[in-house]
């Protein structure tokens, strides 16, 4: 039985999930219906076409984005964590975002991060083309960053692998630079270290 009670929040929040998983291809409206266990009618009704379905979706996911504040207590701290924020929603929903960019939106999307680093920047000292320039360098360390983890997690299985890479000859100089080396990389940590780094300079030349 169809349900009754359904709002267009949850609709879209639906329609969001699977696009997350999915992709926008697997996104039809009858596959909606059977995921809100309602009528496509109902759909219909609260959205309009897929078409509009579509738009509704893009305009949450630049609203959702615009949400970003920063954290800290000095600016350099808040320039780093509106930045790993930033990677964690781009990280969080690609073909959302890959919606967003063929709609032309990307830089309406990315304008509240922007303004957010803008605040800080000057907190810090810098005006004018200085501080542009810090801005969109924070900015393309993030995306930089995200499109490398994402080239990196569908590229085919390596071989020989880091580890065999790694055994010899740097161990016998470092051995604890190859153990690391080694290892898998973690992506939060450093990202969170290149950021800091990019910031660090950034700043620097006040």
């Amino acid at each position: 039985m169809p349900r009754t009670a359904l709002t267009r929040e949850e609709v879209l929040e639906a329609a969001a999930s699977l696009v997350k998983q999915h992709g926008p291809g697997a996104l039809t409206m009858r596959k909606l219906a059977a995921e809100l266990g309602t009528a496509v009618t109902s759909i219909y009704w609260h959205v309009g076409n897929r078409e509009s379905l579509l738009d509704a979706l893009v305009e949450r996911t630049v609203q959702e984005m615009g949400a970003i504040r920063p954290a800290g207590r000095t600016p350099a701290q808040r320039i780093v964590s509106v930045a790993r924020r930033l990677r964690r929603e781009l990280r969080e929903r690609p073909h959302l975002i890959a919606m967003v960019h063929e709609r032309g939106l990307t830089e309406r999307m990315f304008l509240p991060a922007q303004q957010a680093l803008v605040h800080e920047v000057h907190a810090a000292g810098l005006r004018g083309a200085r501080a542009a320039e810090a801005v969109r360098a924070v900015q393309f360390q993030v995306v930089g960053f995200v499109l490398v983890e994402r080239n990196r997690e569908r590229s085919p299985v390596q071989s020989p692998g880091e580890q065999e890479l790694w055994d010899a000859p740097t161990a016998e100089h470092d051995p604890a630079l190859a153990r690391a080396l080694a290892r898998p990389a973690d992506p939060e940590k450093l990202f969170t270290a290149s950021a800091r780094a990019l910031v660090s300079a950034l700043l620097g030349r006040v």
